[in-house]
């Protein structure tokens, strides 16, 4: 983790570093989008019962509660800082913001009155991205595709709130309670896109894929989740600068 960590904060002084000696526009780009889990790695209805514990936590809840996976699916919102080096290359800083919570039951029990027991799974995800990306048009065409990679950090929460189901001592107590499990992750990313600038203003859209994994610890019925996913989205950009 703490080379990880190093690496982050050189990636950081690199980009800070360029602002100093940007040879064109920088620009402050906003966005908004669509973020969709990677759904392969835990991928909701496999069934996980001869899998133990060493595996994704959804994957695991899927053996015995019923959810949808694609709930995960939601919106993103983020900005980022993009600092040209020369004419074919720029290097970016930026966070985005994603929480989704997705309601799911006990699959094969219901409570003795006949109620379905019920809980909801909530993810939350904050990555910080530090890329460098490819401009094979330059920084001064109007249309300008661009491709890249580079580092996630990504800050994450998960939760499972509600009732629950103790089978323990050969009984079914039913209970009310919350777990939690959070950390930061850190993965690759890498993106493509093509945007149009004009002047102080640039417009485009962009596909973003994150790899990142977390660990959620005892009280879960699995150990890790999978933090990755494609973003899709728009964006909208100020330049400034000489």
């Amino acid at each position: 983790m703490f080379k990880q960590m190093t690496m982050c904060l050189l990636v950081a002084v690199v980009v800070v570093a360029a602002a100093d000696n940007a040879a064109a526009q920088q620009t402050l780009n906003f966005n908004i989008g669509y973020f969709a889990v990677k759904g392969e790695d835990a991928r909701v209805g496999a069934g996980c019962s001869n899998c133990g514990t060493d595996v994704d936590v959804l994957l695991a809840n899927s053996d015995f509660l019923t959810f949808d996976l694609g709930d995960f699916n939601g919106a993103s919102v983020g900005g980022e800082w993009l600092v040209p080096l020369g004419q074919f290359v720029e290097a970016g800083a930026g966070v985005s913001f994603y929480r989704r919570t997705v309601p799911s039951v006990y699959t094969n029990y219901v409570a003795p009155n006949g109620n379905e027991v019920d809980q909801e799974l909530r993810l939350r995800m904050v990555p910080f991205d530090f890329s460098v990306r490819v401009l094979p048009l330059g920084q001064r065409s109007p249309l300008q595709p661009y491709f890249g990679a580079g580092l996630t950090v990504v800050n994450w929460r998960y939760s499972e709130f509600g009732q629950f189901i103790d089978f323990s001592n050969g009984g079914r107590t039913i209970f009310t309670d919350e777990f939690v499990a959070d950390g930061t992750s850190t993965g690759p990313v890498v993106l493509g896109g093509v945007r149009f600038a004009d002047g102080g203003l640039s417009v485009g859209g962009e596909v973003r894929y994150r790899a990142a994994e977390g660990t959620v610890g005892e009280s879960f019925a699995g150990s890790k989740i999978d933090l990755g996913g494609w973003t899709y989205q728009g964006t909208i950009g100020f330049r400034f600068g000489r």
